[in-house]
Order: structure tokens, then sequence, then C-alpha cells
């Protein structure tokens, strides 16, 4: 009997662990590693790696990790964390080396990178497995022979301008994808630059393009253009699906400045194509490239079932849908392209999709409708470089319970006096604490809680005409 019970606990121990194995490890950045390089270095096939609300001077380097990279944003899906946590570029170790992201070494679709700010990146020096020539590309993401899922991310203000040190041309300032089939959805792509797909480049690759925001990408004067997509070759059988997406205001000087198929075939299904530069050519097929296009909304019209060529009226900073546009309930009629459901009323869309559950076009119709965030248009405001709230916020402080210290991420409006105020229970003030004159933009204030006693306190940054307040726990 003894030896029965014995048997039956190693059992259940082994299952335990056997339960306990099948599920990755949660890795904080800055709380377990101070960087996301080391966050990433330290995790295992199946881990996550949670990024905490700061900008991270960083370039970084999949090398084959199996994991999910995530900012706060995957709690509660609260779009503030994608606005707040920053991977910036712009300091490489190696100047050849300054994408933001490289995925390289066979990532698949068990690897995302979601619910970040992305830029700074300068792209990196790349040699061209089919040509054997050197390019410089991906200044926000490189992706090269993998299939990673790059989701709800803001990809922005991104170069692959520099054609020094032997490279043959530059391209795909926001990504560059290159042999693999990954799958690009939610992402807000702007302001971005190359000499050829300053938005996205596809080389000899498969992939899904879906539900992205693509706007303001400029500079390309070379091999067609394609400021929004730039798609050149064939990978197998793999499809080049682009589907939902707001293509608008890009700006090419030669071919065209919205999608081009150049020696390639795209399906092009439920976009919204308008505003792009050089009017006259907001799609272009070059060399034997083609497209299916239907139900796209296209400025100057398109042959195709569908298809309409009228003004999709929408916001200069989202690109949402006016509720007048035409482009709503024009999308594929067939049930799976249909839009979310609004739980409250039957047969009508969920926001940020409009009217019935029939397929709007553009990034917010369709199954996948979500919002990411909001991007100013050229000169609407003095601090155009950033990616903007609607208000100023104050965000949630890591970690949170403390012992020592946290870290209280905020965002300003504009510039005004910032005044810091902790209180307890009770509503006694424990600290009071003037940050003087503080510029628009995101900030962070590490607080020393190493003397509060334990218990919790309530934090608040007091603005000129605004109060914002927080919980915070202090444990021992």
């Amino acid at each position: 009997m003894k030896t029965n019970l014995i048997k039956l606990l190693l059992a259940c121990l082994s299952l335990t662990l056997t339960f306990q194995g099948s599920y990755g490890r949660i890795i904080h950045v800055p709380a377990d590693y101070l960087t996301i390089r080391e966050g990433i270095q330290a995790s295992v096939n199946g881990d996550t790696v949670v990024v905490s609300p700061g900008e991270y001077f960083e370039n970084l380097n999949f090398k084959g990790k199996k994991i999910v990279l995530t900012s706060l944003w995957y709690l509660d899906r609260d779009t503030s964390f994608i606005r707040t946590t920053i991977i910036n570029g712009s300091q490489p170790l190696q100047p050849d080396s300054a994408s933001c992201v490289i995925f390289s070494h066979g990532e698949d679709a068990t690897t995302f990178l979601q619910g970040f700010t992305l830029r700074g990146g300068k792209g990196t020096k790349w040699r061209d497995i089919h040509n054997g020539y050197s390019y410089r590309e991906g200044g926000g993401i490189l992706i090269e022979l993998s299939s990673p899922v790059i989701r709800y991310n803001v990809i922005i203000y991104n170069l692959a301008t520099a054609t020094t040190g032997g490279v043959e041309s530059a391209g795909g300032g926001g990504i560059r994808i290159g042999d693999g089939n990954p799958q690009i959805l939610n992402n807000i792509i702007a302001y971005n630059q190359g000499k050829y797909g300053a938005g996205i480049v596809l080389n000899y690759t498969g992939v899904t393009i879906r539900n992205n925001l693509i706007a303001y990408n400029t500079g390309s004067n070379q091999y067609y253009g394609g400021s929004g997509i730039w798609s050149y070759n064939v990978h197998g059988t793999d499809e080049r699906l682009i589907e939902n997406n707001t293509i608008v205001s890009n700006e090419a000087t030669t071919g065209t400045g919205g999608v081009l198929a150049y020696s390639c075939k795209l399906t092009l299904r439920n976009n919204v194509i308008w505003g792009n530069k050089p009017v006259a050519k907001q799609v272009l097929n070059a060399e034997g490239g083609t497209m299916q296009v239907t139900y796209c909304d296209i400025q100057g019209g398109l042959a195709g079932k569908g298809n309409i060529n009228a003004d999709p009226l929408t916001g200069a900073d989202s690109f949402q849908l006016s509720d007048l546009s035409p482009a709503i309930d024009k999308g594929d009629s067939t049930d799976i392209y249909n839009d979310p459901q609004d739980p409250g009323h039957n047969g009508m869309a969920k926001y940020p999709a409009k009217a019935t559950v029939r397929s709007d076009m553009g990034a917010y119709g369709g199954p996948g409708a979500a919002i990411t965030g909001y991007i100013r248009s050229p000169g609407a405001t003095e601090v155009s470089s950033e990616v903007f709230p609607e208000a100023s916020q104050l965000m949630q402080n890591y970690p949170n319970p403390a012992s020592a210290c946290t870290t209280i991420s905020y965002i300003l409006r504009k510039e005004e006096p910032v005044e810091l105020k902790i209180t307890d229970l009770s509503g006694r003030i424990v600290l009071d604490y003037s940050m003087g004159i503080t510029s628009p933009g995101h900030h962070n204030f590490t607080l020393d809680v190493s003397r509060f006693q334990q218990g919790k306190y309530f934090y608040s940054l007091e603005l000129t005409n605004q109060k914002l307040v927080k919980e915070l726990m202090v444990v021992r």
C-alpha cells in the first residue's frame, strides 16, 4: 500500500512538472533584466518578454528565439502602452546593423513582436542571397528567411537611405521582408524613408499584410518607387495577400507612391488606396507584375469586382472612415471578411468598423478591425515626430508593488509645470515634489520608495488644468 502511494505521488509530481514545463516563463524588463536585449538573450522558446514603458535605445536581434516580445499592451490592449514603450534604433553599436529589430534565424509564427513604437532605425547592410549585391534595408524591421508575427506596433520615422559602404541601394524604411512568410497585422507604418519601398519592401517572399495604416512614407526614387508597398519576384507558391489596409499619402518621385507589383503577383482585397503621389499611379504593375484587385477604393479607379473610385472621406490623423464614407460596407460581402459584430446590436459592426457587419474597406474593417493609435498629419503640431495621445496621461508605474524604486511614466500634450504628490490612505501628503516646466512628450521619473512604510498610496501629477491619479503599493 505504501509503495503504491509513493508511486502515485511520484506520478503526480511528474505530471505537475510536465504541465508547468509546457508553459514559458514571463521575463520582465527592466525588473528582471535592464535591457530588452538581455531579456531576449535570457529567454528560451515559449517564453514571453514583457517590457515596461520607457524608451530603450537598442538594436535587437531575435537570433531564432521563438518567443513573444511585448509591451504591457497585451494585458488589456491599452494602446497607450504602444505609444510609451519605444525601441529607438538611433544609437547602434555597429553602424551597418542599425535596424530596430532583426529576424533572420528562422523565426516562425510562434514568434511575436507586439505593442511597441519602433523609431530611429537606419537599416542594416544586407547581402541579397539572390543576386549577391549588398543593400541597406529594414530601418524599423528587417526580416530574412523568417516568418514572425508583427502586430500592433507603430513603426515610424525610420530610414533606409544611406548608400555608402559598397551598397547598391537602400529601401524598406519601415519594414524589409525577404524569403519568408510573415504576418504584418494592425500596425501603423508612417513617416519612414527609403530609396525604394519607403514603407514596406517584399523581396522573394510570401506575406500577409492586413489591417495596417501605411501613410506618409517618402523618398522612393528608384526601382519604380513603391513608397507604400514595394514587391519584387516570387517565393515558391506563397501568396502575397494585402487585405483591409489603408495606404494613403505616400510619395515617390518615380513609378508609384502606392503599391508596386514588380515581376510578381499580388492579391489586393478591401483596401483604401488614395492620395499617394504621383496621383495618376496609385498602383503599378512593372516588368510582368500583376495584381488581382477586388473590393478596393482606388483613386482614379481600377477594373475589378467591387472596386470603387470615390473619396473615402477619412480623418487626417487616424484615417478612420467618416460616417459618410462611401467605403463603409463596400468590402467583400463573403461572411469570412465581415467586420466584428457589436455584442449589443445584432448585425451591426463593432467599433472601429461602422454600419453593418459587411466588411468596410480599409484598415478599420474586416475581422481584424482594431485601433492601434494615431499619427499627426504633416504640420499639424510643432512636435510632429511624436505619436500623440488624445490628452496628457499618467501611465502605470513599474514595478507595482514596489519595495525600493519604481518608475512613473507619463505623457504631456504641451509644455507646462508638473508637480508630483504622494499621499497615504489617510490623505496625508508624504511627498510633494515640483518637476518644474516640462516639455511635451513621453517622460519617466524614478521614485525611491525605500523609506515609505508598507501599504497603499496614491500618486498624482498635478498639471495646469488637470490632475492625474493612480495607486501605488509598497511592500517589504
